[in-house]
């Protein structure tokens, strides 16, 4: 019985060796031969069937035999418990399709800058997206999610910069720089990055936007993006620009329109006829970037350029650089050469940020909320028995009586030492609690600020508070609004012995900068807009 048994598993063994020479080696380690020479395939063993061995091969084996039989009695081999495993008389079990495949994606380290210049080295696949790489940093630093988070591609040599969509692959643009560049890669906030899809009427101004074909009444700001969108229609856009004379320092005004096929000047005032135009540059093989110190660098006649750059080449020499008079002329160039470069991936970018071709997609991403936070209710227990607080105004007093008997006490904690009935200490501490804030910075100037509000995007509420250094003893609030960059003053008052601050002469006084972001960040009062989006500096 042993003897069958064992002639069949070496029968069967022979079959699935004829199969597949994986099983086998996995065979003869399974029944008990476990010399190494048993693992290696031998030299005349092939796939297609098994070929006599040499002959002098043979002979050695026959007389290996003959001395064993005289010597020492061979002894039985150990039958193999779990034939199936191993080996099939019609098929191999183990084929090659039970073992993983080998990743293709490859892997490289990439480097991130914040705006503090700290960095952060990651190792990601060659397919990872912009946003796949946001999505690890906030992950990494436990960031809130407010899908502002964005990738910039900044070029020291030249000064410029630009937005790396959502969807491009960071490897190709890392694959476009110089081997002696100094380029780096930027995370920080951008809210302007999709804002012209919640509001474009202030993106498309209607003296630069026309149509080539003939409109019935008025075209909304929405109707305008929806042409961009579609791919029979399109909106011009034209408006007088200066333009870099090529292999020149100079800067000439020329009259510009821009078309889905790229972008033009005419060579004739205004004039829209084919004659009088003359092409520029297309933006299917380019990107475009803005200028960071057009001035000092190019000689740009305003602080507003921005230019075209091929994809392949990353000299001076072969930008084309624009100008616009203002901040709101060169926000509707840029957004109509994104919209016509892209089309509906933006839209796609916009309303669905987390689809992504690496690993970092929404499926293994875990929310920032659980599920017991979307529950949590207001509780009172000032009394004997704790109450729920169902009323939503109630619940809101009471939370802002809380907040403010906590900053009081930490007020008391951190600036007394000790000594909490002096006054003249609490009033001190009440005038340097805000520097441990996100959105004051210490001593930063008017260029700074303005600079740091145009990086995070010019859209209505993005806000710092800064120190003022026409006076040291009051505070500057910088804002956005309108695309444009107002500065109010933060007047100190005293009243009492007690210091207070105010943006309106008096009239509204806090004990504390962070009561009066807050209260703006709610009222209105005498800004143009709410307080909704703080700059920060963040570090990586």
């Amino acid at each position: 019985m042993t003897t069958s048994l064992q002639d069949g598993q070496s029968a069967a063994g022979r079959a699935a060796a004829r199969d597949s020479p994986l099983a086998a080696q996995v065979c003869g380690a399974a029944q008990g031969r476990g010399d190494a020479h048993d693992l290696a395939p031998a030299p005349w063993l092939h796939t297609g069937a098994l070929l006599p061995p040499p002959d002098g091969t043979r002979g050695c084996a026959a007389d290996r035999r003959k001395k064993k039989d005289l010597d020492v009695p061979e002894m039985p081999s150990i039958p193999n418990p779990f034939p199936e495993l191993c080996c099939s008389p019609f098929t191999s079990v183990l084929s090659a399709d039970l073992f993983p495949k080998a990743n293709s994606r490859k892997k490289q380290v990439i480097k991130v800058y914040s705006e503090d210049e700290t960095s952060r080295a990651l190792d990601v696949p060659s397919d990872i997206t912009a946003r796949d790489v946001c999505q690890l940093l906030i992950l990494k630093n436990h960031y809130i999610d407010d899908h502002s988070w964005t990738l910039f591609e900044h070029l020291p040599h030249i000064g410029v910069e630009r937005t790396i969509e959502d969807h491009e692959l960071v490897i190709e643009v890392l694959s476009n720089w110089g081997i002696e560049e100094e380029n780096k890669l930027y995370f920080r906030k951008n809210y302007a990055k999709y804002e012209f899809f919640k509001n474009p009427m202030y993106f498309f101004p209607e003296h630069m936007v026309s149509f080539a074909t003939e409109t019935n009444g008025e075209i909304s700001p929405t109707q305008i993006l929806q042409m961009f969108l579609s791919s029979s229609t399109y909106p011009e856009i034209h408006g007088f620009l200066h333009a870099k004379e090529q292999g020149k320092k100079s800067w000439k005004k020329i009259y510009f329109f821009l078309r889905r096929s790229g972008l033009y000047f005419s060579t004739k005032g205004t004039s829209k006829e084919p004659r009088h135009l003359q092409f520029f540059s297309e933006f299917g093989n380019s990107d475009i970037y803005v200028s960071l110190a057009g001035k000092k660098k190019h000689g740009a006649p305003t602080n507003y350029g921005f230019c075209f750059k091929p994809n392949k080449a990353g000299g001076p020499r072969d930008l084309k650089m624009l100008c616009a008079e203002e901040e709101q002329s060169r926000t509707c160039w840029v957004t109509a050469i994104r919209l016509l470069k892209y089309g509906m991936q933006l839209y796609q970018n916009y309303m669905h940020p987390y689809q992504g071709r690496s690993g970092c997609s929404s499926q293994s991403i875990s929310p920032m909320r659980s599920i017991s936070e979307n529950s949590l209710v207001a509780m009172d227990f000032s009394g004997q028995k704790s109450r729920v607080i169902e009323n939503p105004t109630e619940a809101l007093s009471v939370a802002v009586e809380e907040g403010l008997a906590w900053r009081k006490k930490g007020c008391l904690r951190l600036g007394t030492h000790g000594s909490p009935t002096a006054s003249s200490q609490s009033s001190a501490t009440n005038m340097a609690i805000h520097r441990s804030q996100p959105w004051f910075h210490h001593k930063i100037s008017r260029d700074e600020a303005q600079r740091l509000i145009i990086q995070q995007g010019l859209v209505d509420g993005v806000f710092l508070v800064r120190d003022s250094q026409s006076n040291p003893k009051t505070f500057v609030l910088s804002m956005s609004h309108g695309q444009k960059i107002k500065h109010f003053q933060i007047i100190p008052v005293e009243d009492d012995g007690e210091m207070f601050h105010t943006l309106d002469d008096g009239h509204t006084r806090f004990t504390d900068l962070i009561q009066l972001v807050e209260f703006y960040q709610l009222n209105k009062g005498v800004l143009p807009c709410k307080l909704k989006h703080y700059c920060a500096r963040i570090a990586l």
